[in-house]
């Protein structure tokens, strides 16, 4: 059996819950970086005999669009395949649900998903440095459990995940980084942009119409020239603060 570990990571801490459960399973493994606007998904096509991970972070309680429009070129042809949903300590709401339901549609067998809090992409004060200590136990737990699952086989044939249909309405916080002059121009972020929203010739021009605010571009930085406005961020911050402040628990649904 071949594993194929499928993430959408702007920041890192998705890819970083994707690498722990894949880790656990003693399987090939090849990845796939739903962000890389220079791939082409519509190669990429599985078999009954695989085994595929998918990890998106929510953007509002849904799948990020720019991760969806990619999922939807995969050709499962019956591959079992996990769900993962990760959020910044607010609510995942629709994501898994939204996953399970594209992902059946393409030729998937969903056998298990798995809910996992990451430190906020935007807001870093909620679920700091999640996962934690706890949080990698749970997810090891998780995956051994799915593990006996997949070796019993007893596989549910319709897996419950929890949200709702329809969906609510896709929106992400509307925060564009700004550039600042120590800016020098490197290119790195324009490259790994998963929209394309940095001009390439000119990095301290971007499109604000196609930035999703995943914030890639202020996490990779080398001269941390990128950053959000700090009176919006403040603003959107102390809205969320009592839905973010109490920490929530990793989910798995079997």
């Amino acid at each position: 059996m071949k594993l194929f570990k499928i993430y959408f990571s702007p920041t890192g801490g998705t890819k970083k819950v994707a690498d722990l459960i894949s880790g656990q399973f003693d399987f090939e493994t090849t990845e796939i970086d739903l962000s890389n606007s220079m791939e082409d998904f519509s190669k990429f096509t599985f078999s009954e005999k695989d085994l595929c991970i998918i990890a998106v972070p929510s953007f509002g309680g849904r799948v990020p669009m720019a991760a969806m429009s990619n999922i939807k070129k995969l050709k499962g042809n019956g591959s079992k395949i996990i769900l993962v949903a990760t959020y910044g300590n607010r609510a995942y709401e629709d994501v898994l649900l939204e996953l399970k339901d594209t992902l059946t549609t393409l030729g998937f067998f969903c056998i298990a998903a798995i809910a996992s809090v990451t430190e906020h992409s935007i807001m870093h004060q909620f679920a700091t440095g999640r996962p934690d200590l706890q949080d990698k136990e749970e997810l090891i737990r998780f995956s051994s459990e799915i593990k006996e699952v997949l070796k019993h086989g007893e596989v549910t044939k319709d897996l419950y995940v929890p949200g709702n249909n329809p969906y609510k309405e896709y929106k992400v916080i509307p925060l564009v980084p700004q550039v600042r002059q120590e800016c020098e121009k490197c290119g790195l972020c324009a490259t790994k942009c998963p929209v394309d929203a940095i001009s390439k010739d000119n990095p301290m021009l971007v499109d604000k119409e196609k930035c999703i605010s995943c914030m890639r571009c202020v996490a990779i930085c080398p001269n941390k020239a990128r950053s959000v406005n700090e009176e919006s961020l403040l603003a959107i911050s102390k809205k969320l603060e009592k839905a973010c402040s109490e920490r929530k628990m990793n989910e798995l649904f079997l």
